[in-house]
């Protein structure tokens, strides 16, 4: 393939999620809202832990970075989809579908870690708590957080680096509404087959090494918990279920894109809304719901803003 056709293709066509207006209006209205609680449910469990001193502490240092996390990882592809349920021509730039790729495997890769990063951390909390602080430092905290952001970054550009190496000259439309390597891989052109196989490789081994290392760690925890004490195991079941809920909800839909793929449009379309849309609106509510920590740092900040309006 002539060098010169690499840049034949300058932009890409969006399908969406349906081709009837007014689906599209009412899509955009749902969609919409769902992206405003996503963006300040996250922001309001951010300012709580930075704020609250009560806070200060690893496991709520570590869920401040994954609401930052799945506010950007929603802000990938949310605000475009909105913004094409009310144009007529859903198009996006070469340049721009190279970005939503970088940056959906990027965000996304480094969630995939720093859940297992959550999961060590609740070991740690659970099994042991004698030198819980020692082992979670501040330091320690930050180091780990670093390291899932590197190793999403690395994932990120492994992919990308490919896909900018592939030839573009024929058809150009996604029936998706966001740029994704499987869908991307097959308006290639050459034949695309292996190389699909060999990417969604590179993407499975991430999500199911975390996906393991998730359940290992969860059912370790019960185990040991289990042996040292008989109401152990329900104990360290309410503790770790926001943890596991979290992580169904995340990889359940990245195994069956990337891992086991179904090949049917309108699931492959489900799916994607659900871990770019649904499962970043669902963490806060979680969190929030069942966390007494969070439910009480509310309080006291109701109660501060009461107290400081009536006296002004």
């Amino acid at each position: 393939m002539d060098k010169g056709n690499l840049s034949v293709v300058s932009e890409f066509m969006l399908l969406g999620l349906s081709h009837s207006w007014n689906m599209q209006v009412l899509l955009f209205m749902i969609f919409f809202m769902l992206y405003l609680i996503i963006i300040c449910g996250n922001i309001v469990i951010m300012i709580l832990i930075i704020t609250d001193p009560h806070l200060h502490s690893p496991m709520y240092f570590l869920l401040a970075n994954l609401s930052f996390v799945d506010m950007w990882l929603s802000s990938v592809t949310t605000p475009k989809m909105i913004v094409d349920f009310l144009r007529e021509n859903k198009t996006i730039s070469f340049g721009g579908c190279m970005c939503q790729i970088l940056f959906v495997h990027f965000v996304g890769g480094g969630e995939m870690v720093l859940l297992v990063v959550m999961a060590y951390d609740r070991y740690v909390a659970i099994c042991k708590p004698l030198h819980y602080s020692t082992i979670m430092s501040l330091q320690k905290c930050i180091g780990l957080v670093v390291t899932s952001w590197t190793i999403g970054f690395v994932h990120a550009m492994s992919q990308v680096v490919v896909i900018l190496q592939l030839p573009f000259c024929g058809p150009r439309e996604l029936d998706s509404f966001f740029c994704d390597i499987p869908l991307i891989i097959k308006l290639a052109c050459i034949d695309s087959y292996n190389l699909g196989i060999l990417m969604n490789a590179d993407s499975g081994v991430l999500a199911m090494t975390c996906f393991v290392l998730l359940l290992i760690s969860y059912t370790y925890i019960l185990l040991i918990v289990h042996q040292s004490s008989k109401t152990g195991a329900s104990k360290a079941l309410s503790t770790c279920t926001t943890h596991i809920s979290v992580v169904v909800l995340f990889f359940g839909p990245c195994i069956f894109i990337y891992v086991w793929p179904l090949s049917i449009t309108w699931v492959d379309k489900f799916l994607a809304v659900f871990y770019s849309v649904i499962t970043p609106l669902l963490n806060p509510a979680i969190y929030t719901l069942r966390n007494k920590e969070i439910k009480y740092a509310m309080k006291r900040y109701r109660s501060y803003y009461l107290h400081c309006k009536e006296n002004s």
